[in-house]
């Protein structure tokens, strides 16, 4: 993929006046690509075009906000508090790269309820 720069120093040295073997030994590019960028330059087909992302029900920063908050709620809960459904809220936490909270504890029996058991036998 050629840069912006390469593209209009290809094109301006084209303009100049010299000759498309010139433009090859120069740039490594054949006629075709020079009349593309060209047309395309004089078109402001490389001008950035700026996607606007669309309004969700679910804002973004106010649902980190409340997870911040409150780790440990529920779907229910934020979903009543954003006023949309559980699974909406489900899929904006994907997302985010949000997931559900896993206990690290492991659990442990209580070693002397086993030695009761086992003495009752």
């Amino acid at each position: 993929m050629y840069s912006m720069d390469f593209r209009q120093r290809a094109v301006a040295y084209k303009d100049e006046g010299h000759t498309f073997e010139e433009l090859k030994n120069a740039f490594n590019i054949p006629p075709e690509t020079y009349y593309q960028w060209k047309k395309r330059l004089q078109n402001g087909y490389y001008q950035k075009v700026f996607v606007r992302e669309r309004k969700r029900k679910i804002d973004k920063d106010e649902l980190r906000q409340a997870i911040a908050e409150k780790p440990d709620a529920y779907l229910y809960e934020l979903a009543e508090k954003f006023n949309c459904t559980e699974s909406a809220v489900f899929y904006a936490l994907k997302k985010l790269k949000i997931t559900r909270k896993k206990s690290t504890l492991p659990i442990t029996k209580s070693l002397k309820s086993n030695v009761l058991n086992i003495q009752r036998g």
